[in-house]
């Protein structure tokens, strides 16, 4: 059977030689008006980040600050969405509210200890995101009071895959606004700022 196959020509893999990794270039400057796929980060074109709810928050910490981004998702031993974890929560008040409720140290807090749950994230949904300008999108996490949100492609089952991401920092920058770290209605303040300058 196999004898009808003619193998391939197998030559050495070359000192040096790089391999391929997914990279989605965004558009450096945006308005209200573009597309809101141009401040989107495509999960089809860019490997996601993530981290098990196991996981201590020190390295959750480390593995934002490795990575330079200020979002992780969070994954189960079924490679499942979990929930998510910020920068925010790892810096504000969380670890010391858990640490108060729970005792203990900082190296004992985890990262399913202070991560938002899935039970308790709210999604948009890729269909309706494809239609959307910037300006809803930074409608929708103001009204949301959120730093993030997921975009979600839906199967005919109704089953859910993450197939998007959407940070105000990153729609900020895009948009020419100063980005103020960990305070997210400066951040509004900031992009009203330059909508206002035209």
């Amino acid at each position: 059977m196999i004898s009808q196959f003619k193998a391939l020509i197998s030559v050495p893999l070359k000192a040096g030689s790089m391999c391929l990794r997914p990279i989605q270039t965004l558009p450096e400057h945006v308005k209200l008006t573009n597309p809101a796929t141009d401040v989107m980060t495509d999960l089809t074109k860019i490997s996601v980040v993530s981290v098990r709810a196991k996981t201590s928050m020190d390295k959750a910490n480390a593995k934002m600050i490795k990575y330079g981004i200020r979002m992780l998702l969070v994954l189960d031993d079924n490679e499942q969405l979990a929930g998510l974890i910020t920068a925010s929560d790892v810096l504000g008040e969380k670890p010391i509210r858990y640490l108060q409720h729970m005792g203990g140290t900082y190296a004992d807090i985890m990262v399913r200890d202070i991560m938002t749950p899935q039970r308790e994230l709210d999604v948009m949904n890729i269909q309706d995101v494809k239609k959307a300008k910037v300006g809803n999108i930074v409608a929708t996490l103001k009204k949301a009071n959120r730093q993030h949100t997921m975009v979600v492609s839906e199967a005919a089952d109704g089953s859910q895959t993450v197939c998007g991401l959407f940070s105000i920092t990153q729609i900020a920058r895009q948009l020419g606004a100063q980005v103020p770290h960990f305070e997210l209605a400066r951040t509004f303040a900031e992009i009203e700022t330059v909508i206002s300058r035209g």
